[in-house]
């Protein structure tokens, strides 16, 4: 099918959507911690549903619920069809709406995933939607910390890829709604090369910072141990 990306367990199209499958999503999908707690998970700005559906074939043992919030249109649709497609259909739901104004009907949630819009300075897109899913426009770091303070259950935690870089506002912007950063992998595409991603957990609780480093490629350039080792559960090639 035109347009899909094919995993071991899920397919997901994406015709519709502005942002397509890339290693960012897939890369908080296998990263965040999920544990047999976390009953009630979100997807804030989930796209064509990709980290959705991670994380509901990573909850499968324990049966976690899982909603995906997505303001686009299209991409909700692609969202919406790639959930009903998939092994977990009855336990993910997707909804179309600015994640300002969603209200869930059950209570909060126990894990806040989002690989949000990161630019902030830079030249928006003539596409409109590809501006939405790129850009804090329709998704600021404040309002990504205002959401999760407002949905997480009291023992909850969020997990998001960001810019190495923006990592320092984030952190800023979630300490100021009681959210404090207590796991960081700081992520190279190669040896040696300076980390241009980071996957980040905040909690509630303060605590030290737990640090480690994810390389993606060897110099030789195939992938390292570690990036099969956290992935493998999910792309056909490993």
């Amino acid at each position: 099918m035109a347009g899909s990306f094919t995993f071991k367990r899920f397919g997901i199209e994406q015709e519709r959507s502005a942002m397509k499958v890339g290693t960012d999503g897939v890369l908080l999908g296998a990263w965040a911690r999920l544990e047999p707690s976390h009953g009630r998970i979100i997807d804030v700005g989930c796209g064509t549903g990709l980290i959705a559906l991670m994380a509901a074939q990573r909850t499968e043992e324990w049966g976690a619920r899982v909603v995906g919030v997505e303001i686009e249109e299209g991409a909700s649709q692609d969202a919406t069809e790639n959930a009903s497609r998939s092994p977990w259909a009855a336990r993910v739901a997707i909804v179309n709406s600015p994640i300002q104004s969603y209200e869930p009907t059950e209570g909060g949630f126990d894990h806040l995933l989002s690989n949000p819009p990161y630019f902030v300075d830079s030249l928006t897109s003539p596409n409109g939607a590809r501006t939405t899913a790129r850009h804090t426009t329709s998704l600021s770091f404040d309002d990504l910390a205002t959401t999760a303070a407002r949905l997480l259950a009291p023992e909850g935690i969020m997990s998001l890829v960001l810019p190495t870089d923006a990592v320092a506002d984030m952190t800023l912007a979630a300490a100021r709604k009681g959210l404090f950063l207590a796991r960081r992998t700081d992520v190279a595409t190669k040896s040696g090369a300076r980390p241009i991603r980071s996957l980040v957990e905040y909690g509630r609780h303060p605590q030290p910072t737990l640090r480690t480093e994810l390389t993606i490629h060897l110099p030789g350039g195939d992938f390292s141990p570690e990036y099969r080792a956290l992935t493998k559960d999910f792309y056909l090639k490993f």
